[in-house]
This record gives C-alpha cells, structure tokens and sequence, in this order.
C-alpha cells in the first residue's frame, strides 16, 4: 500500500535536557509528547494511536498510554533498535491510510547519562532468554567493536581511510556550532579526532556517537485533523523498512549494509524521487563510518565511495550535500536510539525553522535510521509537497 502523501507531520519537539537528573523516563517521554501536540496546535484527546518503543516503563506503549491518560484505537510498539522512530512513522502513515486512526503519537526517551551507563562500550546483552546470547555474549562483544570491525573490513576493502572517517565527525561539530542545544559546540579537527583516544580499532572517541540523556516526539496526522494544525504540515512521501539479522556473525557482509540498501529503494520508489531532489539528509550515526556506508547503500555513491563522497567536508555547513545539519549523534545528542531526531531536524529544516543551520529552499528531506549492528535500517522521504 503506497502512502504517499496521505499522512502528514503536524508536530515535533526535543527535549531540552542532556541530563535528566530530576525527571523520571516516563516524565521525559510525556514532556515530550505534551510539547510536540502543542507544537501541532492538538491536545493528547486528539490522538487515538500510539507509537512506542526502546526505554519506557512497565508494559511499555501500554504503560505510557495509560500514564498519559491517552484513550487509543491503535497502538504500535515495533521495536528494530535505532531505527524504531523512523519506522512508527511509516507504521503510523499506513495505519491512518488504513483508517485505524487519525492521530498518531510516536514518543522517545532516555536517560543513560544520568544511569551512568557507557552507550557503545558496555556488551550487549537483552537478557537469558535472547537467542543470540549464548552464541557470542560469552566473548565479550560491545556495540563499539562490532561496529568497529565493519569500519575494518571497509577499509580493508575498498581503502577508506581514518581520514576520511574524521571528515564526518569535524562536519557535523560544524553544524553543532550552529544549534544551541548541541552537548558539544567546539570547533574540531581532523587531527583532533585522529588523535583522540582509542576506543576499538580503528574508532577513537571522537568517532563515537555521545551519552546524553534526551526525549522526542513526532505528531503525525491525517489530511483531515492536519487542516485543523497550527503549522504547514510536511508529507510523508516514502519510507521503507528492513532487517537482516541481529548477530554480527550474522551479518552477510561486513563492509556492505544490506538492510540499508532495501529500506533506500523501497522509499525512493515510493515517493518517486531522485537522489538529486533530496536538498538535506539526516543519517544515523552512532559512529563515522556508518553514514559512509548508509550513503553508498542508499545510492548516493558507489559502494566503497563513501569516504570520498564525504572528503573536503561536503556535508558540512556551505557543502553541496548538508548532512546532518542539527550536529547528529556525534555531537549533538545521543541516548542510545538516535533516529527520532533525524525526523525532528528534518521537519524543522522543511518548514524553515533552523535558523543558522537552514538549508536554503529545503523542499524534500531524507531521514535514515539503523538499529542493531547494521541490522535493521528505516529511510523516510518528506517533503512541503507531494511531487
């Protein structure tokens, strides 16, 4: 069922704590979800479907919905790590299309600064009952040096460079020096990055994403209820969605990131765009070398193109190919599930509303999540109009 144009993003909102000291997870994601209703110009009676996933309290989406005091006819709580938010939205555009709803809530919140936790360097462990556990818990993985071996093998492979990984997290602190509510808005090099610690070989700390604690939400409603909001509503035009496995062992090829490639295609055709008509892209990146890769498996570039495609700080502020324009998750904030603020930067950059980080004329934006270890990916193309 094609989408295209019948859904629209009528709110967002990001939470402004980095820290979250005082606020509980269930606080942060209803403060969240209050500011991107009022954002829409709605209320939380408005909304009759509900979008869930990653950290929250209790029975989850059920929990929430009833510490919010929603009253729902449909709920969702598709969890495919990273990537969950920018999937509820395809989710959320497919339900309204269906008529299971009109209004639909999707919310994120966490809080691992706070709990001390080392997002990245911790193992990875979703308890006893995983199936993946018993096969490679007991060696000790972390999130850091799986991704870590991919960057390996796209080296090994087609020759990227530690530079070239650098280039990413030097241009997106550039556009953090941009938005105020960025945790690190110091100027950065290259060779402050190639110089930063080690953390797996070859990652250093600064191309790790950061550990802050946040919230977000989306509002997405139909043509009808998006009429009655206070702001140009953006269209949701296409999404896909994939997964390929969960352990890295699993992975059909470390230097190539499949379930990228078929959430790309899926959203392109579906909104029947180009590569060339996308004015700003957000992508996922918990570490540099995953917008290389998302880059070539969405066909922006050739496969093993990617550190080329992003040499000479393309992507940065004043570059022909704005990424990440709000500072990502290398600089601006992270709390271990990124691709909710994927979509908030990018309904911000339709509607004109990022200030000294705009992209001139944004008309069509693309935002690109991944969850696990290249496992799962999610693509979303919005748009001011439908083409």
């Amino acid at each position: 069922m094609s989408i295209k144009g019948k859904a629209y993003i009528a709110g967002v909102f990001e939470h402004p704590t980095r820290k979250a000291d005082t606020q509980s997870l269930a606080q942060l994601h209803a403060e969240s979800a209050m500011g991107a209703l009022a954002d829409a110009g709605l209320t939380k009676d408005d909304v009759d479907g509900y979008f869930c996933a990653g950290d929250a309290p209790g029975l989850g989406g059920l929990s929430m919905a009833d510490y919010m005091g929603l009253k729902l006819r449909h709920i969702d709580t598709t969890e495919t790590g990273g990537s969950s938010y920018v999937v509820h939205v395809g989710h959320a555009a497919e339900a309204i299309a269906a008529g299971k709803c009109d209004v639909a809530l999707i919310t994120l919140a966490g809080r691992p600064r706070a709990e001390g936790m080392a997002t990245g360097t911790a193992p990875r462990n979703y308890g006893a009952a995983a199936p993946d556990v018993a096969f490679e818990y007991p060696y000790g993985p972390t999130v850091v040096n799986q991704y870590a071996m991919a960057a390996m093998r796209h080296m090994h492979e087609f020759g990227t460079t530690s530079e070239q990984l650098a280039e990413v997290a030097v241009a997106t602190r550039k556009w953090a020096t941009l938005n105020p509510r960025a945790l690190m808005r110091d100027p950065l090099t290259i060779d402050e990055v190639l110089s930063s610690r080690l953390i797996s070989w070859p990652l250093r700390l600064l191309d790790c994403c950061l550990v802050t604690d946040a919230g977000g939400a989306v509002v997405v409603t139909s043509a009808e209820r998006a009429r009655d909001c206070r702001r140009k509503p953006v269209y949701v035009l296409g999404t896909g969605e994939a997964s390929t496995h969960v352990m890295v062992s699993q992975m059909p090829d470390f230097a190539r990131w499949d379930a990228a490639r078929l959430a790309g295609e899926r959203a392109f055709e579906m909104a029947g765009v180009t590569h060339a008509d996308v004015d700003v892209a957000q992508f996922y990146d918990a570490f540099t070398i995953v917008p290389i890769m998302g880059l070539e498996a969405l066909g922006f570039c050739q496969p093993g193109e990617g550190g080329p495609f992003v040499a000479g700080q393309r992507t940065a502020p004043g570059g022909d190919f704005p990424m990440n324009t709000n500072g990502g998750g290398l600089s601006y904030t992270h709390s271990g599930m990124y691709g909710m603020f994927t979509l908030v930067e990018a309904v911000r950059q339709l509607r004109g509303e990022s200030g000294s980080r705009q992209v001139a004329d944004a008309r069509i934006a693309l935002c690109h999540g991944l969850g696990g270890m290249f496992s799962a990916a999610a693509t979303l193309i919005a748009g001011t109009e439908v083409p």
